[in-house]
């Protein structure tokens, strides 16, 4: 009700009011210091514990001394006996241990042996129980001991898995970065590149971007001309295997055509020179050789077989050599596989092979001799040191040369694959080998004669001699049939 006077009276009148200040009578805080009651309890527990472990093992050890040995403990211990202490703690009480009680009380304990041991591994257990604490956490992760150890390699399994996938992730994430920059850059790159890449010849593509373009030839130039010869841009040159580049020093001693032949240009000649390096895989496909091209013609040096067919030319030539005052060499080869190709000759001569796969071949007269042979299979290895494959895909040349021209140093090749070769001209030789498998399969050979049209069965175009021996053959569904020259139309200009 007072309250409610009060109110309808603030309307109307203007009352002051009186506050009296409050006065606050607080007790200073006085700091406590705090008692560190678990550090306490621990550090008597700890000391609990060590002494009941320690008076356990001084039994056990009483227990099994020597009582021969009695006399040398009462010895070391002399420093310190006689042991008195009289008026303990103001309670008159003494303790007083002379060498004789040491004596006494070692006599007794191992007179009773039993109980001696019992009391001091219950010492030692007791100190162990007090100083854990909890009994009941201690024995679970005491049963708990056993499965931990059997589980520990799977954890350590699962944690060592869990490191190599976040390395592994990394390792794979910086890999796709890297594909997509390579391929950025090779859509970035030059059309005389791209047209290569999609397996254009290389006078195809300068062709191509040259035809009613100022800005292609100059791209031409700046590609062919100005860029650095390599082996899987189809460049001719001679290659010191596993080199991607041509070998100057080589190009001026081995070059065939020295004396240019009136025909205004340098050697066009693929060949690669082996050495002691072995060579995991070369690879020649869609490639044009000889005169099957306008303008071309095959070098003047002829092939002389060591007991086989002497060819007056060749387009293609791989295999050992003869050397003049040297010791001869071979081409020792894992697999040599020649297919889906075009020859005007194509002879073997002085082969030692395992295997010899012949297969569908189409000739313009053939002689096949199947003389056997005691060669083993063979593959070329080289560890670390031995070369990576040399590809290429595409070009125009007067000949394909492949041969080890070092006195006494073959040359090893695992795997050798021509494909699609388009040869005229001269004949396709292989001489001079030891190889593991030989496949000859799908390739058409002929058109030698007068001319270049076939002159019937009665020349052999195709010729396995009798130097080439083998321990297994396999000669199937090869067949003779009329074969002319191909007709020289294509250019290489």
């Amino acid at each position: 009700m007072k309250q409610r006077i009060k109110q309808i009276l603030k309307r109307f009148f203007l009352i002051p009011e009186i506050r009296f200040p409050k006065v606050r009578l607080g007790l200073p805080r006085i700091p406590f210091p705090r008692i560190p009651f678990h550090g306490i309890g621990v550090v008597l527990g700890a000391i609990n514990t060590t002494v009941l472990v320690l008076a356990g093992v001084i039994g056990i050890a009483v227990s099994f001394i020597n009582q021969y040995q009695i006399g040398n403990v009462i010895h070391w211990m002399s420093p310190i006996l006689p042991f008195r202490w009289n008026n303990i703690l103001g309670t008159d009480a003494w303790v007083n241990i002379t060498d004789q009680f040491v004596f006494d009380t070692i006599l007794a304990a191992q007179a009773n042996f039993v109980w001696t041991i019992s009391g001091s591994v219950g010492l030692i257990v007791l100190g162990f129980m007090l100083h854990v604490g909890n009994f009941s956490a201690w024995w679970r992760g005491f049963k708990a001991a056993p499965m931990a150890v059997v589980r520990s390699p799977i954890r350590a399994y699962r944690r060592i898995s869990i490191w190599r996938n976040w390395i592994l992730a990394k390792v794979e994430y910086a890999n796709n970065e890297s594909q997509k920059w390579k391929t950025t850059f090779k859509i970035l790159m030059s059309p005389y590149a791209f047209l290569r890449m999609m397996g254009f010849s290389p006078q195809m593509a300068i062709g191509l971007l040259a035809v009613g373009s100022t800005a292609g030839a100059g791209v031409v130039v700046n590609e062919t001309i100005l860029a650095e010869r390599s082996f899987s841009n189809g460049d001719s040159g001679i290659y010191s295997a596993p080199s991607e580049h041509p070998d100057a020093t080589l190009e001026q001693t081995m070059a065939w055509r020295q004396e240019n032949s009136g025909l205004g240009k340098e050697d066009n000649t693929l060949r690669i020179v082996l050495g002691t390096t072995p060579v995991k895989e070369i690879r020649i496909e869609n490639v044009s050789v000889g005169t099957v091209y306008t303008g071309s013609a095959i070098p003047s040096s002829a092939h002389h077989s060591a007991g086989g067919t002497a060819a007056a030319a060749t387009a293609v030539l791989i295999g050992g050599n003869l050397v003049s005052g040297g010791t001869d060499t071979y081409l020792e080869i894992g697999e040599l596989i020649l297919s889906k190709s075009r020859c005007t000759w194509l002879y073997l001569d002085n082969l030692s092979v395992h295997t010899v796969n012949i297969i569908g071949n189409a000739s313009d007269g053939q002689s096949i001799n199947q003389t056997p042979g005691t060669s083993r299979m063979r593959a070329v290895g080289g560890g670390h040191h031995q070369a990576e494959a040399m590809i290429t895909s595409g070009g125009s040349y007067d000949r394909i040369h492949i041969d080890a021209p070092t006195t006494a140093v073959n040359g090893k090749i695992d795997k050798l694959i021509l494909s699609n070769l388009y040869t005229e001209g001269g004949a396709c030789v292989f001489d001079r080998m030891k190889i593991g498998t030989l496949t000859i399969e799908l390739n058409e050979i002929g058109g030698g004669g007068n001319a270049g049209v076939s002159d019937g069965f009665a020349t052999k175009e195709f010729k396995i001699n009798q130097s080439v021996t083998a321990s297994n053959w396999n000669v199937s569904d090869n067949v003779e049939v009329l074969i002319g020259a191909p007709t020289s139309t294509l250019t290489n200009e």
